[in-house]
């Protein structure tokens, strides 16, 4: 179906892909695994035309079926794209329109290719929602994506793909940012629709769980250069390459907690790890006065009315929510998008105002606090955000990012001091020097994730909230920045609020554990003992859903 011999991509001086060749059947799908900048996404945007005039591709073939794409106009290749060939993108927020309705922007793919009516291509949309299961199909044709949840969006990215009937489908990271629930869905359709349609599939992912799930073959690249390729199960149960070897191995296990993850770096150079099993000391733990005691916590949103004379509805994001946290303990709290646990966390820090219930820090009650006060929680309160893009400011170079908090709070005395603390904490979390006047912009996501931790701990806080702050980034970085939180845990004793909607890292991290489903909290208790025994059937939903090779 797809067949590339010798590919080569370079944007000027620069060449991201080197010599790359396979052949994709029809009715198999192949992975293409590696970590950010390994060449996956542009090796997919190549082959779908949509590169731009500065990428120089050169190859011996690349072809689609018997269809030459090295020579298409982009006129040509316009006119093949989405009919012949679709592809699912990353991000169905960003690349959804956010001014068209979801219904809408189907049927616009669909009235571009095919001679039908606009009445015939609304029914065509309407079954190809019911098809990717989206629930009322006909009421989400005239939704906005920003009314839709995440699996939801994804859905109407795949129905799109999907709605001219093409022979290549190119899945680019389609479950990343999604829950393991959402995702064990979206994974099981794109493989029954590539079963039923008898498509080509080229599934990206950096996630070799996932791979284990839905590829045939599997191919392996670092730094543009293939290291590894072959059957699924024969790469991921034998692998023959030191690279894929280490993306096997820094994945959390799930039934250990060594002191440290392994990281691609640390196989590539045979580095010696400490794998020695942490276990939490729950007596001590427990025996220390609390830092942090949810009471009856709730937050509402409203709805507004369902009638004109009726009354508004609320939305209880939080409901009911008890729990107590230990200085010194990491707290997981894991669920689903929308059950609640980003709401919870910004109650904390006062960026949501909770709506009943009581929070102490201390034994202080700090539910209402206001001016000052409020200010000299915020030091001893920070949170790391799970997208370090978006909360980095893109006009501010790094040295104000990491400063301006000491500033506010009147830290480290004068500029000179402030930057001295600077340097210290890009050094602290493997950055140099020489990032101090940059932007964000000029950083990888893990990168920008470890300024983001070197600003929560530019004010030196007590507690430390995570806010899926390791859930878009390579298994490979992820490793990287769960061993640089457990080292700063143990070296300035944080107390860290874990949050994140994979159990699997939530469970590493973890002494205890909470699982929170629609506002509720459904379970808590020791982090192993919620993962071995679980009393929900929910939390059994969830562990079930976690990517396994085995």
């Amino acid at each position: 179906m797809l067949s590339i011999r010798n590919l080569n991509i370079s944007f000027g001086e620069t060449r991201v892909i080197h010599n790359l060749s396979f052949e994709l059947k029809r009715g198999t799908t192949m992975a293409l695994v590696g970590e950010s900048g390994s060449g996956k996404s542009v090796t997919s945007l190549a082959v779908m035309g949509l590169l731009g005039p500065k990428a120089i591709i050169d190859a011996d073939e690349m072809k689609l079926d018997d269809l030459d794409l090295l020579h298409l106009s982009p006129e040509e290749h316009r006119l093949i794209r989405g009919k012949r060939m679709a592809m699912i993108f990353q991000e169905p927020m960003t690349a959804l329109n956010p001014s068209m309705r979801c219904g809408e922007q189907v049927c616009e793919m669909i009235l571009q290719h095919e001679s039908i009516s606009k009445e015939e291509a609304k029914q065509r949309v309407i079954d190809l929602f019911t098809e990717v299961r989206i629930p009322e199909p006909e009421a989400k044709y005239n939704a906005w994506p920003h009314e839709m949840s995440g699996g939801q969006r994804q859905r109407v990215m795949i129905a799109m793909a999907l709605s001219c009937s093409p022979e290549l489908l190119i899945a680019d990271e389609p479950t990343t940012a999604l829950d393991v629930t959402v995702q064990g869905e979206i994974l099981r359709l794109i493989k029954e629709l590539q079963v039923n349609r008898n498509m080509a599939v080229l599934f990206i992912t950096h996630d070799l769980g996932v791979v284990a799930q839905v590829a045939d073959e599997v191919l392996v690249l670092f730094r543009g250069v293939v290291r590894e390729f072959g059957p699924v199960q024969r790469v991921l149960k034998s692998p023959k390459d030191e690279y894929t070897k280490g993306l096997l191995e820094c994945r959390p296990p799930l039934h250990t907690r060594p002191f440290r993850l392994t990281t691609v770096e640390d196989v590539l150079t045979n580095a010696e790890v400490d794998k020695h099993e942490v276990k939490s000391n729950f007596e001590e733990i427990e025996s220390r006065s609390p830092l942090l005691e949810i009471q009856h916590l709730e937050k509402w949103f409203p709805l507004g009315k369902t009638t004109l004379f009726g009354t508004s509805e609320v939305y209880k994001a939080v409901n009911d929510v008890n729990v107590v946290l230990y200085p010194g303990e990491t707290l997981g709290l894991v669920g689903e998008s929308g059950c609640g646990k980003s709401t919870l966390s910004r109650c904390l820090v006062h960026l949501h105002e909770a709506d009943a219930g009581q929070i102490f820090w201390k034994g202080r009650d700090i539910t209402k606090l206001k001016g000052s006060a409020l200010r000299s929680l915020r030091k001893e309160i920070q949170m790391i955000f799970q997208d370090p893009f978006a909360s980095l400011n893109p006009r501010a170079k790094v040295l104000q990012i990491l400063t301006e908090p000491m500033e506010v709070h009147g830290l480290n005395g004068n500029s000179n001091g402030r930057k001295a603390k600077a340097i210290a904490l890009l050094k602290r979390v493997g950055l140099g020097e020489e990032a101090l006047n940059k932007y964000p912009h000029e950083f990888s996501g893990g990168q920008r994730q470890r300024i983001g931790i070197a600003r929560a701990l530019s004010v030196e806080p007590e507690l430390v909230i995570c806010d899926e702050s390791v859930s878009a980034l390579d298994v490979s970085v992820q490793a990287q920045v769960l061993n640089l939180l457990n080292e700063l845990k143990e070296e300035f004793g944080f107390t860290y609020l874990f949050i994140s909607h994979d159990l699997s890292v939530v469970k590493y991290m973890s002494d205890h554990l909470m699982v929170m489903r629609r506002g509720v909290l459904e379970e808590y208790g020791h982090a192993d003992d919620v993962y071995s025994n679980p009393s929900s059937a929910y939390t059994r939903k969830l562990i079930d859903s976690i990517p396994q090779i085995d």
